[in-house]
């Protein structure tokens, strides 16, 4: 961990600065982890709001000038296009450096970079599960990772020493590690993540497809439910795709429990309903001390 006033790592760069690469620029200034944060950004407009905002110190104007000299650099674009960014500046990284991404999914993005970037630099996955509806440098917070879950990915052949110096970042910045295979973190967030986006999105087109007018009557069950479904679509279409085995198995799992429970409501089974809905009111209620 970082000790008095020693950085963890003397140049953080971080490329995409959104919401999550704002977020990280803001808690690595707040917590002095970096002695100076570069910003690259596929839109200068960004870039210069991540400076504006005290997010970053300096702009870089290319991937490749933003990586030299970096002794940690954080993907935080759209996974799609990390494999394409990885070549574009894997020449310029220093062998030392660590490499991480924030992405949702993990199995394909590990796979791709760890090969591109092997000998060239340290590739660790990550994937800090925090967020919010707006996905932009403006809403950008230094607290956003306070409290959450950052999920660490790293293959077997990975140094721990490496790993330590990653955990140590994620933590300064608030967050609770957990680790797992890249598999295994695409099948967990089909379950925790990606089913609910697609779940709260399922049922504001049911409404609007079924019943417009019962948006007139609306409380804070269904805000509640449904305020995922306000998050950016380009985004999401981007990650259900990248983690469609796991989220189709995770559907039709879901369809199996919906059975279960119009089975229960057919057959007027109120012993049956009550016990499956205390079942899931307890498990629930456990979950609370965590939030």
């Amino acid at each position: 961990m970082k000790s008095g006033s020693k950085f963890l790592f003397q140049q953080l760069t971080i490329l995409g600065p959104g919401l999550l690469g704002g977020s990280i620029g803001l808690a690595a200034k707040k917590h002095r982890l970096a002695r100076k944060v570069v910003v690259w950004g596929r839109r200068i407009e960004a870039a210069e709001a991540a400076v504006k905002i005290k997010a970053a110190d300096k702009i870089a104007l290319t991937p490749e000038d933003a990586v030299r000299g970096a002794d940690l650099v954080i993907l935080c674009t759209p996974v799609q296009v990390m494999s394409e960014l990885v070549r574009q500046f894997r020449s310029k990284l220093k062998r030392t450096a660590i490499v991480t991404d924030v992405g949702s999914t993990k199995y394909d993005v590990v796979k791709q970079l760890s090969s591109l970037l092997s000998g060239r630099g340290i590739y660790i996955g990550s994937h800090p599960m925090a967020g919010a509806e707006k996905d932009s440098i403006h809403a950008a917070k230094p607290d956003l990772f306070e409290g959450a879950v950052c999920i660490v990915t790293p293959l077997p052949r990975a140094r721990q020493a490496n790993i330590k110096r990653l955990v140590d970042f994620w933590q300064e910045l608030g967050c609770a590690i957990r680790t797992t295979t890249p598999a295994e973190h695409d099948e967990i967030v089909a379950y925790i993540s990606h089913l609910p986006h697609m779940m709260a999105a399922a049922l504001v087109n049911l409404v609007e497809r079924r019943k417009p007018d019962a948006f007139n009557f609306i409380g804070n069950g269904f805000r509640d439910m449904t305020r995922i479904a306000s998050g950016p679509p380009e985004m999401w279409s981007h990650i259900a795709l990248s983690n469609r085995e796991e989220i189709r198995r995770c559907i039709d799992r879901m369809i199996e429990e919906l059975e279960t429970i119009r089975r229960h409501v057919t057959n007027s089974s109120g012993s049956e309903l009550r016990s499956y809905l205390r079942r899931a009111k307890e498990r629930r209620d456990d979950l609370k001390h965590r939030f």
